[in-house]
């Protein structure tokens, strides 16, 4: 390519002839090879767009500045911004040079299917006509998402959290501050503010300590015993806290994690990315997707016998994504096979106010381990006080799912002591949980009193959500079993409904042509038809099931938070009767 004598500018090159100068892609590794003696046209052939910004002018003003500069002085420029490219490297980071255990993480709820629906909703909103006029995010629980899910906060907690924000706001005139906020909602963030002194500023590493007694008395109000504040953390929600204990309790490449398979991928992924072994232990689907102590043990004798050492088993409970709630007998079966073995228990309980069966209410695992540690039997005793138990709880779920605010707490029990140190050690690293993450807490184990002011909008308000909740987990499962092949268990508790889905043999030969899992190809293509962003099992841990005639059962996870469930619902039944008269299940025999 050659220059002429007239300068062209634009934000791809400078060509003298008025066209674009083509940009060659840029080497992997090294230096660009710059000439010893550039001339205009060498230059332009080499990178065109270094003539933008010529000594870091906008392009506006490159323009008339190189239209005015001799030819000598603008390749003196040229060549010297060349050479300061040419000399270091583009990039100090690529990606077979960073952490190489980032590359087997994986995390299904923000992964492949929601970040295509991420663009087809930046699509919808630029205009372009799609088989759906809106995306329905049914993949994870942020139940105050808009537009679609769209809970409406608490108004006590968000009249507690502006006081706090807002200090200046109780100063106002009595007669104004009191026709906004109930007299027990200034009482709190008076409170809050004395302990704290500013939101803006760092608190203890474990949180404030006026936050961490009231998790004590909660504790001991739900569990019948109370907890020394001093084994309390308060944590930017519950995954902060599990990741971190994870990163100081576990050793790479030598210990094993057992988790439930379904498993919310918070485990999985940081399992691979610490490098530990995932030890994935099976829920029967055909017993409201139980454990099996036998499936675990063998899991563990396994491990043992290729050299990994099970260290932790982690129990989710009530379940993501399978919507079980675990009974007491099952909770002890784990805590005896947990001493038998000596392993510690992570208990994941941010579900615990998501119970919507009376049979199966939520069991804690620290009320089961107390019990067994004030038993009058012997052997009892000693398990319930060998055991060592961490439980997590947060605020992003239960009724008022404030997830952006980050709050949460974690538990130990019968934590060695010197270990707690080196947890204590660690935690300060982050200097303190968010302020604001903190004061949620505070709000979900405190709520307002029967004989406080804002205690008849706050039952309203929970009772309301609950019952929601509840209503379109029943709904979503009675609609989904009047489909042909699938098979959906109302949820015992949390934010989901787990259906199974028989899909024949030709899907999963063209799933196999795609390079995709059969369970990935429906959802795909449910996103593609309906707008509806929903999980595959896979992306759980939960593989396919092949049958002898080449058919599957899948399953995928569905949050029951949409605002507008019945269309949704609608919206799926549609899909999946077309789905299946295009892919038909071959008669059994």
């Amino acid at each position: 390519m050659r220059c002429g004598k007239q300068t062209h500018f634009s934000s791809r090159g400078l060509c003298g002839s008025g066209h674009v100068s083509p940009k060659e892609p840029p080497a992997r590794h090294g230096p660009r090879v710059v000439p010893q003696s550039p001339t205009h046209s060498e230059h332009v052939m080499n990178d065109c767009t270094t003539c933008q910004g010529i000594a870091g002018l906008s392009y506006a003003a490159c323009v008339p500045l190189a239209k005015s500069m001799s030819s000598i002085l603008t390749r003196k420029l040229l060549w010297r911004r060349s050479f300061v490219t040419a000399t270091h490297p583009r990039h100090a980071f690529r990606k077979d040079s960073i952490n190489s255990s980032v590359q087997h993480v994986a995390y299904a709820v923000r992964g492949e299917i929601p970040l295509k629906a991420a663009e087809y909703e930046k699509r919808l909103r630029l205009g372009d006509k799609l088989p759906f006029d809106s995306i329905v995010w049914t993949n994870i629980g942020n139940p105050q998402q808009q537009p679609m899910l769209g809970q409406e906060p608490i108004t006590f907690w968000r009249q507690v959290a502006a006081l706090t924000e807002y200090p200046q706001l109780l100063d106002m005139p009595a007669s104004v501050r009191n026709s906004v906020f109930p007299s027990d909602v200034q009482e709190r963030a008076r409170e809050l503010l004395k302990a704290f002194g500013s939101v803006g500023a760092y608190t203890g590493s474990k949180g404030v300590p006026l936050v961490r007694q009231h998790v004590s008395d909660f504790l001991q109000q739900r569990d019948g015993y109370a907890e020394n504040i001093e084994n309390i953390y308060l944590t930017a929600g519950a995954s902060s806290g599990i990741f971190a204990l994870l990163q100081i309790l576990m050793r790479p490449n030598r210990d094993g994690l057992l988790i439930p398979m379904p498993q919310y991928p918070l485990y999985s992924a940081s399992t691979a990315l610490l490098n530990l072994t995932a030890l994935t232990y099976r829920l029967d689907p055909q017993q409201h997707w139980e454990p099996s102590v036998a499936d675990i043990k063998a899991k563990i004798d396994e491990a043992r016998s290729k050299g990994i050492e099970p260290r932790v088993i982690v129990v989710i409970n009530p379940g993501n994504p399978t919507g079980a709630c675990m009974t007491r007998a099952e909770v002890v079966d784990i805590i005896k096979l947990a001493h038998r073995e000596s392993l510690a228990i992570f208990a994941d309980e941010v579900y615990q106010e998501n119970t919507y069966k009376k049979e199966r209410p939520f069991v804690p695992f620290r009320r089961v381990l107390m019990d067994l540690q004030n038993s009058p039997d012997a052997v009892e005793r000693e398990m319930g006080s060998a055991v060592e138990l961490v439980s997590f709880h947060s605020t992003s779920k239960g009724m008022v799912g404030e997830c952006g605010r980050r709050g949460g707490f974690f538990v130990l029990n019968n934590m060695d002591a010197e270990v707690e140190a080196e947890i204590n050690k660690v935690v300060s690293m982050s200097l303190c949980p968010p302020t604001q993450g903190q004061i949620g807490v505070d709000l979900m184990v405190r709520p307002p009193k029967p004989d406080e002011p804002s205690y008849g909008l706050w039952r309203h308000q929970i009772d309301t959500i609950y019952h929601t909740l509840q209503s379109r987990s029943q709904l979503i499962a009675d609609n989904l079993n009047r489909l042909p092949g699938i098979y959906a268990e109302p949820a015992m508790g949390a934010l989901y409904v787990l259906p199974r889905v028989h899909l024949p043999k030709s899907v999963s030969d063209r799933a196999r042509q795609l390079g995709k899992k059969v369970d990935e190809l429906y959802c795909l293509e449910l996103l593609d038809e309906t707008g509806i962003c929903v999980v595959p099992g896979s992306g759980f841990s939960y593989e396919p099931e092949v049958l002898e005639d080449g058919s599957t059962y899948s399953c995928f996870r569905i949050t029951v938070l949409a605002k507008e469930t019945q269309a949704m619902v609608d919206r799926f039944m549609r899909f999946h009767r077309a789905f299946m008269e295009e892919h038909p299940l071959e008669p059994r025999s």
